[in-house]
C-alpha cells in the first residue's frame, strides 16, 4: 500500500502548484477514521494532526505539503485546529 507523504515546500512550489485556488476545510479538535476516495494533496497553514494508518504514523503541522494516497483508511487525531487547502487528484 502507498504510504502518505510530507513535505516542506518553497513558497516557489506553493504558487507554481496554485494553493490559493484549493478548497479550505477547517477541523476543531477530535477523532475520526477516513478513508480517501481519490489522492489528495493537502497544505496545512494551521493545527497539528496526528494520522495512524496500518503501516504508520505520521505526524503533520503547519507548512506541510501532504498526499494521501487513493483509497487510504487512517484514523485522524486533531490535536489543534486544523485549517488547510487541498485538490484531489482524478
Amino acid at each position: 500500500m502507498a504510504k502518505i507523504t510530507v513535505k516542506k515546500p518553497t513558497d516557489q512550489e506553493l504558487k507554481k502548484l496554485c494553493i490559493d485556488s484549493w478548497q479550505s476545510w477547517t477541523c476543531e479538535v477530535s477523532n475520526f477514521d477516513w478513508q480517501y476516495p481519490e489522492e489528495e494533496i493537502c497544505y496545512i497553514y494551521e493545527g497539528e494532526v496526528t494520522v495512524k494508518t496500518d503501516e504508520e504514523t505520521v505526524n503533520i503541522k503547519p507548512g506541510d505539503l501532504v498526499v494521501f494516497p487513493k483509497s487510504l483508511k487512517c484514523r485522524w487525531d486533531v490535536k489543534k485546529p486544523v485549517r488547510k487547502v487541498y485538490k484531489f487528484n482524478y
